[in-house]
């Protein structure tokens, strides 16, 4: 039996495609904040106050500066796997990823709003924890040393 390739990747591309369009809005939209806030493969930790202020993290519902915001140095088809088979279950309704992933950790210096925010980064290697729903990771919980 010969199997076509062309065919058979627009069937799997067209599959994906199908998938990720059924999900509901909510799961998208809080898939969506969690990778604007914590996913950043090519920083490095002297960009916290850049990367804070160009992506306007914030306080939930407020201006104010984050006390602490962790990006994973990866890309999301890195991360989307902690969710399945790259991860397992971590205390209630968490995954934590069988692997380690680099991450920078901006820790606030200061007390002010955005755009004034400032902040101090520390890089380092942990197993992340993230919540996920219907498969897709919509929360950053911890980085652990373990």
């Amino acid at each position: 039996m010969h199997i076509r390739p062309l065919p058979f990747v627009l069937v799997i591309f067209l599959a994906v495609i199908l998938f990720a369009a059924s999900q509901s809005p909510e799961v998208m939209e809080r898939y969506k904040k969690f990778l604007n806030q914590h996913v950043n493969g090519k920083m490095a930790e002297n960009q916290c106050d850049n990367v804070i202020r160009r992506r306007k993290i914030s306080q939930r519902g407020t201006n104010d500066c984050k006390p602490v915001n962790t990006f994973i140095l990866a890309n999301k088809g890195q991360i989307n796997p902690v969710c399945a088979k790259a991860g397992r279950p971590y205390g209630k309704n968490l995954t934590i990823s069988n692997l380690r992933f680099p991450i920078v950790t901006c820790k606030s210096k200061s007390q002010k709003k955005l755009p004034h925010c400032k902040y101090r980064g520390k890089k380092d290697t942990r197993w992340i924890v993230i919540g996920c729903v219907k498969g897709w990771p919509v929360h950053y919980e911890e980085g652990i040393l373990l």
